[in-house]
């Protein structure tokens, strides 16, 4: 019996790929078992799933760093995703691991992200009782909120593509890698096109060792992690490059992510996704129809089914409902 495509495409995976990648042969499968594709592998249906979800089309108007920017070239938490898919990819096909799988957990990584960054994140954590974590909810969301029955490949890369997490598979390494050298790099460049940041203010050792242009660093990055891995045997960093690598991380936190005059609205942002999910969570009838059966015919909680309305808004969403819950309209005739 001649092969289907999904079959040849799948020989060809064992034979190009390394012994070590991920094979979509070899998947330990679905929460859910279905019938296979004829034409695209496991890791690929992974990959069209999330990319036709809603939640993956909300990123798009999603905050990355900064609260909504007067500009077109700052990143979105899609650009950001979609730049991360990219170094994954590179980064696989270099060592010969499935970037198929790469794409699918980059490209659903941050689904459960909040409006407003990480700093909707906090709010709703620091509210709701059962607490949240966006990793989780991205989980959540492939799981539970949009049901694409992903493989138990794509869904750990998801999980743990956090600094503090373990991915099971080479592929989620690559993407736990790829996402820090993504955002440490392209909100330097955001810093910098938003006046909050100098290249001349990044201390004088991380430019020497990492590059003196969101390029050089990227390229250097990038190299290190290719061939370090490709010499131990596992996803990789150089103790040369890793460790200013991650004292540039500590510089952003300490002087924009945390301390710059551009997040002086987060604490506006906080109030707001915490008075939103208190009136919600008092008002549950009034969520939308798909999230009241979660409640009632799943059984979930309701705190954690609000987390998940909030969670699912975009920043401008939000802002219209807090302003439709919250701010007086005018009424008669002027």
């Amino acid at each position: 019996m001649a092969l289907t495509i999904r079959e040849e495409a799948e020989e060809r995976e064992v034979l190009l790929l390394s012994p070590f990648a991920s094979h979509a042969k070899d998947s330990k499968g679905r929460l859910e078992p279905e019938t296979e594709c004829d034409i695209r592998t496991a890791f690929q249906r992974d990959r069209d799933r999330i990319l036709h979800s809603k939640s993956f089309r909300r990123l798009k108007h999603k905050t990355q760093v900064f609260i909504s920017p007067l500009g077109d070239h700052y990143r979105t938490r899609l650009t950001h995703t979609l730049e991360v898919s990219q170094l994954a990819r590179t980064i696989a096909k270099a060592l010969r691991l499935n970037d198929d799988l790469c794409d699918a957990i980059a490209l659903g990584h941050d689904l459960g992200h909040t409006p407003f960054g990480h700093a909707g994140e906090k709010a709703l954590n620091e509210v709701c009782p059962l607490g949240f974590v966006h990793s989780e909810q991205s989980l959540r969301v492939v799981d539970v909120l949009e049901a694409l029955n992903l493989t138990r490949e794509t869904r750990d890369g998801i999980l743990n593509h956090r600094t503090s997490g373990h991915p099971a598979t080479l592929e989620g390494k690559v993407v736990r890698y790829s996402d820090k050298i993504a955002y440490i790099n392209h909100d330097i460049d955001d810093a910098e096109r938003a006046g909050i940041l100098r290249e001349e203010d990044i201390p004088q050792r991380f430019r020497e060792a990492l590059g003196h242009t969101t390029r050089e660093r990227l390229n250097t990055l990038i190299h290190d992690v290719i061939y370090t891995s490709r010499e131990r045997g596992d996803i990789c960093m150089s103790p040369e490059m890793e460790e200013p690598m991650l004292e540039l991380r500590k510089f952003m936190f300490e002087n924009v992510y945390r301390n710059s005059a551009a997040k002086a609205e987060d604490k506006k942002v906080v109030q707001m996704i915490s008075m939103l999910y208190q009136w919600y969570v008092e008002h549950s009838e009034r969520l939308p129809g798909e999230y009241i059966r979660l409640i009632r015919e799943r059984g979930e909680k309701e705190e954690r089914v609000v987390c998940d309305f909030i969670a699912g808004m975009t920043d401008q969403y939000s802002i219209a409902r807090f302003e439709e819950i919250y701010v007086p309209v005018s009424w008669g005739k002027p």
